[in-house]
């Protein structure tokens, strides 16, 4: 492997058998945001074997505070974060081994990562995702890493089927609203801190150390200098819809046609496509150009300005509505533009 990984197999909890196993797995990062990018580098720098990236934004401006792969270009061109990503990654390890989905997560997808993963890490900002990463990764029989951060704290813990809890379990002992990067800000070193340690618990599992991964829920605080260790193991219930004596996995049915989301730091709500009639960059490029006059065209998306607000259209049916207030708000944009 001339020397590359040579610091990593000197430490004894890898070795060559571990770094052999690094190369040989295949890790699915759900979110290219804040933590998204700081695992994805992490491991392709540890020689991971593959990597499966999904995000359904592209990069702004307002991401390179505390996003490490993306560049003010990157921002400039409004490049899909798997995208820029990618360029990235592959600048830093060529033979790196990159899929990536420019998509919304649903239950299909998830079930289709998680079938060709050896785990998953959590690197998203809502409870509806992750509650869907927990229910595909239980299915398959894999665990996932979960990481959070906002403000200077974080939290992470590794949910291993069979073992531990799992995410749907915690729920009863989980905030009902959950501060965000919209309401709390963030500080980067957070979300250094809280990726290093969801690498670390996955190196763990990859390199065949699962009795080092941790068993107690990890929270810290940067500014504060706390840090505090939550044991869940009680929590675990024998009626759990996900890792249950009957697990339905109810996340993973496929979710409703046009369903909105208020994204996290984005000002931001996201449509979801109709199946039965997606809408085209083609049909949405028509649709600006008699609201709007003015189009802006990729090879991802269209974007222009309609009632008082911004609009993105991706590739697969996605609108994106910078400036809406409300789901309702969202919907009665895209009605009035789509029907």
């Amino acid at each position: 492997m001339d020397g590359r990984y040579s610091r990593q197999t000197l430490f004894n909890p890898v070795g060559e058998a571990g770094q052999q196993a690094i190369g040989e797995a295949a890790v699915a990062v759900i979110g290219c945001g804040a933590l998204g990018s700081a695992i994805s580098e992490t491991l392709v720098r540890a020689g991971i074997g593959e990597l499966l990236l999904i995000d359904r934004d592209y990069v702004e401006l307002s991401n390179l505070q505390r996003q490490q792969l993306f560049t003010e270009e990157d921002a400039r061109q409004m490049l899909p974060k798997v995208v820029a990503a990618e360029r990235r990654l592959l600048d830093i390890r060529r033979d790196a081994n990159i899929r990536t989905w420019i998509r919304n997560a649903d239950g299909p997808l998830m079930e289709e990562l998680a079938g060709q993963s050896t785990l998953i890490m959590d690197a998203t900002d809502n409870f509806e995702t992750r509650l869907l990463i927990n229910d595909a990764a239980m299915k398959h029989g894999i665990p996932w890493i979960h990481g959070a951060c906002v403000g200077s704290s974080g939290t992470v813990f590794p949910f291993v089927p069979g073992q531990t809890a799992c995410f749907r379990c915690l729920l009863p002992v989980l905030p009902a609203v959950n501060a965000t990067c919209d309401t709390s800000g963030i500080i980067p070193p957070a979300v250094s801190v809280t990726a290093a340690i969801q690498c670390a618990e996955a190196m763990k599992w990859i390199t065949g150390n699962p009795d080092a991964m941790r068993t107690k829920v990890h929270h810290f605080d940067l500014w504060s200098n706390e840090q505090l260790d939550i044991g869940v193991s009680r929590i675990r219930n024998a009626g759990c819809e996900t890792c249950g004596e009957s697990p339905s996995y109810p996340e993973l049915k496929v979710r409703a046609a046009g369903s909105t989301a208020v994204l996290c730091g984005r000002n931001a709500v996201q449509i979801l496509p109709e199946p039965s009639r997606p809408i085209t960059l083609d049909a949405g490029e028509s649709v600006g150009k008699r609201i709007a006059g003015h189009v802006r065209r990729t090879p991802y998306f269209i974007e222009f300005h309609a009632f008082d607000r911004r609009l993105v259209l991706f590739g697969d049916g996605r609108l994106l509505i910078h400036g809406a207030k409300s789901a309702d708000e969202g919907k009665s944009i895209y009605h009035r533009l789509f029907g």
